[in-house]
């Protein structure tokens, strides 16, 4: 019952990832650990590994759909997989204990939820647009701050990928669209590419260090493979933004429940 149970709510992981870009890890690590019992570190290394999976599985059709900007994402890689790998090396200090980790977790989790509901809330206006058009198209004029900027948004996002095996959508969307300067649907698309390759190298960066159920990780990869298939083509029906509010309210509550129970 259980089993099941977790199931049905990997496919729930896959959904969000297809519809809005993101939010996988952040459902599938409080699932692993509080509905699987799996140790926490073990559930941040296994959720990296289906998440990541899964992800390369939802760029098709994104991919099909003309929704990923191959430059944008090779220019975002390679310091967001430098910076997952230490990430997740970083927790092998002894004072970064589970409840560092799920503490951690837990204010990330929050500070999602709070970017996903004010977001889903604000009215941008017209100004507010010209605004950010002006904003896009200085840092693409000048080359250097654009690789500043994203070095150092690849490295942070990284890391947090590493440290608490989060994929960072909701961190890589807005840097997509303002550094990159590529529309949301593009963003989406193109924020899987790079959640899966930061993913791969947090989870080597974990290999050596936990155990992992590879009967669950496979089960539950293939559940939210299912998910982000039908999120993917949803999403061309759907206007994510829709979503956004609700499931920033979901993460809310998850959240407060990760920093009570750690």
């Amino acid at each position: 019952m259980r089993l099941t149970f977790g199931l049905i709510l990997a496919i729930i992981i896959g959904l969000s990832l297809g519809l809005i870009g993101g939010g996988g890890s952040i459902l599938a690590v409080p699932i692993l650990r509080y509905v699987m019992g799996v140790e926490p570190r073990s559930a941040i290394a296994m959720s990296l590994f289906i998440v990541g999976t899964v992800s390369i599985i939802g760029i098709i059709p994104h991919w099909r759909q003309g929704n990923v900007n191959l430059p944008v994402a090779i220019s975002f890689i390679p310091p967001a997989m430098v910076g997952s790998f230490l990430g997740a090396k970083i927790t092998q200090f002894p004072f970064i204990t589970d409840t560092v980790q799920l503490v951690a977790f837990g204010i990330v989790m929050l500070l999602a939820s709070i970017l996903m509901i004010k977001k889903s809330s604000a009215k941008t206006s017209t100004k507010e647009l010209e605004k950010t058009t002006v904003k896009v198209k200085t840092i693409s004029k000048n080359k250097t701050k654009k690789i500043i900027l994203t070095i150092t948004e690849g490295l942070v996002v990284g890391i947090l990928t590493g440290f608490v095996g989060v994929g960072g959508g909701f961190l890589i969307i807005p840097a997509l669209v303002l550094v990159g300067g590529i529309p949301m649907k593009e963003a989406v698309g193109t924020s899987l590419l790079i959640i899966a390759a930061k993913s791969a190298s947090a989870f080597m960066g974990y290999l050596t260090l936990v155990n992992i159920d590879w009967i669950l990780t496979i089960g539950f990869t293939f559940a939210a493979t299912v998910g982000i298939i039908s999120g993917s083509y949803l999403s061309k029906i759907i206007d994510a933004k829709y979503l956004q509010k609700g499931f920033g309210y979901f993460v809310l509550v998850v959240a407060i429940f990760v920093l009570i129970a750690r």
